[in-house]
């Protein structure tokens, strides 16, 4: 027998999924993140927009601006090293315009900075930094969501119980009970898209707090950096984060329907419940009991997918102290919680998708816990209400039903007494839970179709979602292509 060290453990001989393995393990390894590049490149993508418009305002010579650009170009190709090697004793964008001055000239380089200030410039960047985790999130999320609604269907017809107070309350499907989470999915994730909106405005502009008098045209930097339109007030331009905590705030919304699903499925997959099983590619083992099959990227669920509460709560007791102008604590302070916010959650998000792909509910078991935990009592006794009988005394002739059915060991239908049953309609094929989850087709119930429904109404809403996102990522795009080509004639004129 040949046994793979550190994948094969005897009850489990397959590895982990790679995209699970990615997030739970690659947090463990060195990170080579160069934050200073990153920083950089945004900068310079706004200098390279704001030159262009300048020079179409005719605010700055066009052959300064050229000269600039071409620098600019050449710094960005060298990953921005002589800017990297000067001291930075007044931040990062100073160190860079000050490398600009230097190898250009005051003449040159001092244009760089005309009717602009940090302030509206890290209230440009920040929007641009937000764009990719954002669009990681959301496309994660529409994912999820296909997934859920995917398996809603395959399992309409798989009947298990639904719980309340962790006991079995009434039948409906597994597929339902995907249904009913793809709605939380599916509200999450139009609140996300609703909450990056203000990403969509370009700040720059504002300058300080106050504008400026030099003529320049937010419409042309916003329409070059894929922005939808300009801030129309400046103090609101350097003021406002509000996108951090409407993001935050979305993702913590969306967290907490995560991990109790999460809870729901953990509970589902132990062998005291026996309802789901995992895929051995989504489970682990313990390093010191043979036995184990342990869930535990639902663990990772939970612990992740509510980062973004914890963040929103970072961020806004930053902000709430703050006056309503530019201000550290709001446009460093507070932002800094949005990017791990925004990380786990599109992490748990992931990680939900596997699981949901990857478990195979016991049908069978899930059935005889429907039955054998008495799921047709309130059917039975809604019957009753049916032939006449008013509905706490029906409850309570059915409630002496299933004690005494407790106490003998017999089925609901096999306890009944017929003489409670008015005009009998109730028979033992009523009361099994499949038919009962069929009968319950009001109110949103399981039954009447209401799986096929929902699946198809939340479709179209996650298309309806997926044409906003879309139409966002191709205007960032077309603003990338569109600087690049304005940059490009001005670099090669003469």
């Amino acid at each position: 027998m040949t046994v793979t060290p550190g994948v094969d453990t005897g009850r489990i001989s397959t590895a982990l999924d790679p995209e699970a393995h990615r997030i739970v393990y690659d947090q463990y390894l060195p990170v080579d993140a160069d934050g200073l590049g990153a920083e950089l490149e945004l900068i310079s993508e706004v200098d390279r927009a704001h030159l262009v418009m300048l020079a179409e305002q005719g605010i700055a010579d066009t052959a300064r601006v050229r000269l600039l650009l071409r620098e600019i170009t050449a710094l960005r190709q060298s990953g921005f090293e002589p800017v990297r090697r000067r001291a930075m004793p007044r931040g990062v964008y100073l160190a860079y315009e000050g490398h600009l001055v230097e190898v250009l000239g005051e003449e040159v380089g001092g244009v760089l900075h005309t009717g602009r200030s940090r302030n509206d410039l890290n209230a440009t960047t920040i929007r641009l930094r937000t764009r990719a985790p954002y669009r990681a999130y959301l496309t994660e999320t529409e994912q999820l969501g296909r997934v859920l609604l995917s398996k809603a269907a395959e399992y309409r017809d798989v009947t298990m119980p639904a719980y309340t107070h962790g006991q079995p309350a009434v039948p409906i499907s597994y597929g339902h009970y995907l249904a009913g989470v793809a709605s939380a999915v599916v509200r999450g994730l139009e609140g996300l898209v609703q909450a990056g909106s203000e990403l969509d405005t370009n700040p720059l502009g504002a300058g300080a707090v106050g504008g400026t008098s030099v003529p320049i045209d937010p419409r042309r930097t916003a329409e070059l950096l894929g922005f939808a339109r300009a801030v129309p007030n400046s103090v609101d331009a350097v003021a406002s984060r509000d996108f951090v905590l409407r993001l935050l705030s979305a993702a913590a919304v969306l967290g907490v329907a995560l991990a109790r699903a999460a809870r729901d499925l953990t509970i589902w997959t132990t062998e005291e419940y026996g309802l789901l099983t995992v895929a051995d590619d989504l489970v682990g083992s313990s390093s010191m009991m043979p036995q184990k099959r342990n869930p535990f990227l639902l663990e990772h669920v939970q612990g992740r997918a509510t980062a973004g509460l914890g963040g929103f709560i970072g961020a806004a007791s930053a902000m709430v102290t703050a006056p309503y102008t530019n201000a550290i604590a709001v446009g460093t302070e507070a932002a800094r919680h949005l990017w791990p916010g925004l990380k786990s959650g599109t992490d748990a998000v992931t990680l939900l998708r596997l699981v949901v792909c990857g478990a195979v509910p016991n049908a069978d078991r899930m059935t005889a816990r429907a039955a054998d935990g008495y799921t047709a009592a309130t059917y039975l006794a809604e019957q009753l209400v049916l032939d006449g009988t008013p509905f706490r005394t029906a409850h309570h002739r059915v409630g002496q039903t299933v004690l005494g059915a407790l106490a003998t060991g017999e089925s609901l239908a096999d306890a009944i007494d017929p003489e409670i049953l008015g005009t009998g309609t109730v028979t033992a094929d009523s009361l099994r839970p499949d038919a009962v989850a069929a009968a319950c087709a009001y109110g949103g119930g399981p039954g009447g179709g209401a799986v096929d429904r929902t699946v198809a109404g939340l479709s179209a809403e996650l298309d309806r979602l997926h044409g906003i996102v879309t139409e966002r990522r191709d205007r960032w795009t077309a603003g990338g292509r569109a600087l690049d080509a304005a940059v490009g004639e001005l670099t090669r004129q003469r």
